[in-house]
């Protein structure tokens, strides 16, 4: 009984809405299939031809032992039944001869056989095609947690801006060699990994780092797969190939997952060549030993050694775990999370401690506004205060319309969500590092970090100044916004704003759903302050935080954390590696991950979104009683076929309507966790 994992290819040919697509967007995944793909699908197709042949020539044979004068015909129908249905078995059965092992498929080819020799040609050919269609239900399991891991790598970079003589042209990621020249735009999502020749800019590296504010770039800065090019144009020399890239990574993950099995798993293959060898010493016994102490018809009792050779075979119990653990993987795979092996299921199945990263993981990584109070302070209580605090927002964001910066863009988005139109800016002047001038109007204003404003002879009221130094405590970057004199000196402070990184939406319902399923503690990691670690702990309903670590610290806490419980490990960066690889099960959030956090995890999410982190555990649970449900209902169904055997006794194609009966029921319900519903 093969329960291989099939190996997951990347789709073949792309597609792309725009007529002209653009470097480092996303499109379908291109490339051609490996010849192992090929041979797979080969495989499967034969399988399913040789079980649809072994079907029909079973019927016609039945039909065709009415024909007296043609004896010869069913005889060669079954014959092919035989031949068609056991093609698989045999072949198995030789390899593990070969290797010292005896399995389930000889047993399912000796009791075939035994059938034929006592007249039960019928019943043999039952037999054969049944245990056929298991392995087809198999290997269509197998397959739907191949394509559906395939479905999720289609979007993907899959063309660069590479020079070419004078001049740029696009290029299939998968032909570009390192060493070549590429060009980076605004946006663009950065495809392949290199360093910086030409040009400066900021890159989003929150995947990579968990440091919510962008990076600087100039020539000599290294560029990772995966990040994003805010700003500026930059040319890089490529220094690693696409077969090395973080998708192709998550590719390579996902067809070794079988590899890493389920404890479960692991225990029925070992204890399947034992009870193997027992099935055929039993059956064995059960021919000898009647005509040795009693008188019996030998028939009779080859016949019946048949029929416990057949319901005795463990087919349901060795295929009960990895057809819920199959279908369980392909069914997280189809709602975004990549699990890596059967034992990463089980074991987030038992976790009850979950430790989460904070940047990027429980916030949104990127900056966003949190507030504008207008000066003076004390009259934030009057009847234009929302006006002068929409005017605050308009002013600000009309200064940063020709900034590059994040926080620029978190101020305009603010305004463009308050549908604020900007005024026209001239004589914008950045001042790189404080802030930038421009001319609004009939007037010009500043915005900056307040020792900028302070330089240009700025002041404020004690409680201003107070507001403005209390930001950073609650993890905000504070800006003050000032209109200049004709000398360009601060003339008066007009308001302040704060941008900071922003507790995800979804973030306090996934915690509650999580303890809803029953994790018994949150814990939070982070190397920010502590007062904004615990204002935001607070705002979660986070159990335990621990605030201003290091890589080091980190691991040091979730090593102890997994001396009193089951420890999951939540994050995205290069600072969390350590810790996934210390947890029970460690868990890389953002399909943008670097590739040491998702190399090191248990399991990757494909989204940001921490519903999918809930997703994952619910199924992980879920799959849990499956595997139950299947054990428990295969062993039930062995123990009462074999009494009934020995007791009563029970004809061969009841048995063996039983036995594989069981098999394709514990297929089906393990197929169920592919339909999984949210947790949400």
């Amino acid at each position: 009984m093969n329960t291989e994992q099939i190996p997951c290819e990347s789709d073949q040919g792309a597609s792309d809405d725009s007529d002209r697509p653009s470097p480092g967007k996303t499109a379908a995944a291109q490339g051609q299939p490996s010849s192992e793909t090929d041979s797979s699908k080969r495989g499967q197709r034969l399988e399913l031809n040789l079980m649809i042949i072994c079907g029909v020539s079973l019927i016609a044979g039945i039909a065709a032992e009415s024909f007296a004068p043609f004896r010869w015909l069913p005889l060669s129908l079954y014959a092919l039944c035989y031949a068609t249905g056991g093609y698989f078995g045999v072949i198995e059965s030789v390899r593990s001869l070969r290797a010292g092992k005896v399995d389930v498929d000889l047993l399912m080819v000796l009791a075939a056989l035994g059938a034929a020799y006592v007249g039960a040609a019928f019943e043999g050919g039952m037999l054969l095609f049944l245990f056929s269609l298991s392995n087809v239900l198999q290997s269509h399991a197998l397959d739907r947690s191949r394509k559906a891991i395939r479905a999720l790598m289609k979007l993907r970079p899959t063309e660069l801006l590479c020079q070419s003589g004078s001049g740029f042209e696009l290029r299939p990621i998968e032909s570009v060699e390192v060493g070549t020249i590429a060009r980076l735009r605004p946006g663009d999502r950065i495809a392949l990994d290199g360093q910086v020749t030409e040009g400066q800019g900021d890159v989003d590296e929150s995947s990579l780092t968990g440091e919510s504010m962008p990076v600087q770039k100039s020539p000599g800065s290294e560029l990772f797969a995966g990040t994003i090019n805010l700003t500026g144009s930059l040319l890089f020399r490529i220094t690693k190939r696409a077969s090395e890239s973080t998708l192709a990574r998550i590719i390579a993950m996902v067809e070794k997952a079988q590899a890493r099995k389920a404890r479960t798993e692991r225990f029925l293959e070992k204890a399947e060549q034992y009870y193997a060898v027992g099935v055929i010493l039993f059956t064995l016994a059960l021919i000898a030993l009647p005509p040795l102490l009693a008188e019996s018809d030998f028939s009779e009792t080859f016949y019946r050694a048949m029929t416990v050779m057949v319901v005795a075979s463990p087919c349901a119990l060795i295929i009960s775990t990895p057809a819920a653990f199959l279908a369980a993987i392909a069914g997280a795979a189809k709602r975004g999370a990549l699990f890596k092996g059967g034992v990463h299921l089980e074991r987030l199945a038992a976790v009850d401690t979950i430790a989460f990263d904070k940047t990027g993981t429980l916030t949104e990584g990127k900056p966003t506004l949190t507030a504008a109070l207008p000066f003076p302070l004390q009259t934030l209580e009057g009847s234009d205060a929302e006006e002068r605090r929409l005017e605050l927002i308009r002013i600000a964001a009309s200064l940063e319309s020709q900034s590059e910066h994040p926080i620029a863009r978190a101020i305009e988005r603010a305004a463009s969500d308050l549908d604020l139109k900007p005024l026209l800016a001239r004589d914008f002047q950045a001042i790189p590092g404080k802030g930038a001038w421009a001319t609004l109007g009939d007037a010009s204003y500043l915005i900056g970090r307040p020792s900028l404003i302070a330089e240009r002879g700025g002041s404020t009221s004690p409680e201003e100044a107070q507001a403005a130094e209390q930001a950073p405590a609650r993890g905000e970057t504070a800006l003050l916004v000032a209109r200049l004199d004709h000398t360009g000196r601060c003339e008066r402070a007009i308001g302040l704003i704060t941008v900071a990184d922003t507790i995800r939406p979804e973030a306090r319902e996934a915690i509650a759903g999580l303890k809803a399923l029953g994790i018994r503690k949150i814990v939070m990691l982070t190397g920010d302050a502590r007062p904004v670690a615990e204002e935001t702990g607070r705002r979660l309903g986070i159990d335990e935080v621990h605030a201003e670590l290091l890589p080091e610290d980190k691991l040091r806490i979730v090593e102890r954390l997994t001396e009193s419980g089951k420890v999951a490990m939540v994050g995205d960066g290069v600072n969390d590696a350590p810790a996934l690889a210390a947890a029970h099960v460690g868990i890389a959030m953002g399909a943008a991950g670097t590739d040491v956090a998702m190399e090191t995890a248990d399991v990757v999410l494909m989204s940001n979104h921490l519903g999918r982190l809930l997703d994952a555990v619910s199924l992980a649970r879920k799959s849990r009683r499956v595997v139950a449900q299947n054990l428990s209902f295969s062993l039930a169904v062995i123990l009462t076929l074999v009494s009934l055997s020995l007791s009563v006794g029970i004809p061969l194609p009841l048995g063996v309507v039983g036995h594989e009966g069981s098999t394709v029921l514990v297929c089906l319900n393990g197929l169920r966790l592919l339909a999984h519903r949210s947790a949400r």
